[in-house]
């Protein structure tokens, strides 16, 4: 079965995905593309051999599973346009730019019954992913602390260039929601649910509602406690990089830079064992262990092909947007605790 692909967005994350189903080995063939920026469409036809059309719903009749890559207060009707047509769909993240948005998406899709995907493409990275295992060793014990930091600069400018994220009516928010959703979810991917937040937030750049540093308090169900740093700043010269720091009872594991995706991983845990792996022995350790980094775009054909499931999904896509939700109710009360349900 060849499952032909339309997109809905022509800019550096639709690329990007294109590339990632190019990679994935799958029997995908590319059907229509429609960006409102011409000349993005016609780059994207011509990389990709997908169709420039010229609207969105000539893009929909074409395919047999759609991506959504527009800015994100476009998500929501493109999604619904799909679904309405029985469409799988692969949406980028966030859902939506508030989560009144992202419930009513989810609530959707699911009722649908399409196979459906969200870009949260961290939990497929190898470095996370060992991290992860290493947690949960129960060697490791439990989780006692979590300090989280992710930076990059504004992407306003630079590679990006993006500027509608210092639009508050097209991206709803700034470096927590566009940005940082990763995080909320790697971080409880990772460490386990999160019970309440108290946060602060600031804005440098003076653009409205596009809040640029996030610093929360995290209390975990199970009684850690943790830490999450969202920064765009304006070093061009330094990419996006985070770095996470796990405390165990009897163990240390950290998520370092330069990559979050190819590591190195680190960690340290009583009795002695210690160990640093990167690149190809990160993936050598990832395989040795079995767990499984399939490319996240190539899951999602494979899903569309079989009619299943597939992970991350917009129900896991929610759970960020709740976790961002109280985040940002905290910071406008001045950092009271908020609950997260």
């Amino acid at each position: 079965m060849t499952v032909r692909v339309g997109f809905l967005g022509a800019g550096l994350i639709a690329t990007f995905h294109s590339k990632m189903l190019r990679r994935s080995g799958t029997d995908v063939a590319w059907a229509g593309v429609w960006d409102p920026d011409e000349g993005r469409r016609a780059a994207f036809a011509q990389a990709s051999g997908a169709t420039p059309c010229a609207s969105e719903e000539e893009v929909l009749e074409s395919c047999d599973a759609a991506y959504v890559c527009t800015w994100t207060a476009e998500h929501r009707r493109l999604v619904e346009a799909a679904v309405a047509r029985g469409l799988p769909v692969f949406c980028e993240k966030p859902l939506s730019t508030d989560l009144a948005g992202a419930t009513a998406m989810a609530d959707v899709v699911r009722g649908a019954g399409v196979t459906n995907m969200v870009g949260l493409i961290m939990r497929r990275s190898p470095a996370c992913n060992l991290a992860r295992d290493l947690i949960a060793d129960p060697a490791s014990g439990r989780v006692m602390s979590v300090v989280f930091r992710d930076d990059q600069f504004i992407p306003v400018q630079g590679s990006y260039r993006s500027t509608w994220r210092g639009d508050r009516a097209l991206a709803g928010s700034g470096t927590l929601l566009e940005h940082a959703i990763h995080d909320l979810d790697i971080l409880e991917f990772l460490a386990g649910r999160v019970a309440s937040v108290s946060a602060r937030s600031a804005n440098f750049h003076g653009l409205d509602g596009i809040e640029d540093s996030v610093a929360a308090t995290l209390s975990l169900v199970d009684g850690g406690v943790g830490s999450l740093v969202s920064v765009w700043h304006d070093i061009l010269e330094r990419p996006s990089l985070r770095r996470m720091e796990v405390f165990c009872e009897r163990a240390l594991v950290v998520l370092d830079e330069p990559d979050d995706w190819w590591g190195p991983v680190r960690w340290t845990r009583l009795g002695g064992e210690a160990g640093s792996l990167e690149a190809e022995g990160l993936v050598a350790e990832c395989e040795r262990r079995g767990i499984e980094m399939p490319n996240a775009d190539g899951d999602f054909i494979r899903a569309v092909e079989r009619g299943e499931p597939v992970h991350p999904d917009f129900d896991d896509a929610l759970r960020a947007h709740v976790l961002a939700d109280a985040v940002y109710r905290s910071a406008a009360s001045g950092g009271d605790s908020v609950p997260v349900l």
